[in-house]
């Protein structure tokens, strides 16, 4: 009974979280099954929704019986567990970039950093932590290529900017910032601040209040 990431709707895929997070609380509290009409008022979704969706599963459910929720959970948890990888590329092996590198988050087996880019001619074309680095100014066209939308940016304050312009013309979506530099992007862009040294003086401010 195999599934087919690309044949469950998009809309399905994004409602598999809800449910999945509802029937693990049910599980752990010792409820064995569950209705689709249970379900539906549970988690907001009509139970015509609910059925549709779970018929991308197979049969998962029996009239009058309901759905087990144990065999739901165990298909859910392929399901969610198949969710493609979201890809991540580096830009700006430096230090922080290097041991970034090093750590890479896969321990989180949904996110992978792919590729890094640095403008140091010694790194171009070798790898750390099994990541291979890129010259910097083949920045947009391997992001295009290879679809990355997510980067974590740890290059030098002064060219930050310069190169989030061109993240942005490479269609990324996410930049995750490690440099002091507030950063200047379109709408369509979400950028995080990471400021190590904000964090580390707000833990102590706070510290110090309590």
């Amino acid at each position: 009974m195999h599934m087919d990431g690309n044949k469950i709707p998009q809309a399905t895929a994004k409602r598999l979280p809800l449910y999945y997070r509802h029937l693990n609380n049910l599980h752990q509290q010792g409820k064995q099954r569950i209705s689709s009409k249970e379900l539906s008022e549970a988690v907001k979704v009509d139970s015509a929704t609910i059925r549709k969706d779970f018929s991308y599963f197979g049969e998962l459910g029996r009239k009058g019986y309901g759905y087990d929720i144990q065999h739901l959970i165990q298909f859910f948890r392929k399901a969610l567990d198949q969710d493609e990888v979201s890809k991540v590329a580096l830009v700006g092996v430096g230090n922080l970039g290097t041991a970034l590198l090093h750590y890479n988050f896969i321990k989180n087996n949904n996110t992978k950093v792919e590729l890094a880019f640095d403008t140091k001619k010694n790194l171009i074309g070798t790898e750390i932590g099994d990541v291979p680095i890129y010259a910097s100014d083949r920045l947009k066209e391997v992001l295009k290529e290879k679809d990355i939308r997510v980067v974590i940016l740890t290059v030098p304050a002064q060219v930050a900017q310069d190169v989030t312009d061109e993240l942005v013309e490479a269609g990324v979506e996410g930049i995750l910032n490690f440099t002091p530099s507030r950063l200047t992007v379109p709408d369509t862009v979400r950028v995080h601040h990471i400021d190590l040294s904000v964090e580390l003086q707000s833990l102590i401010y706070f510290l110090k209040k309590g």
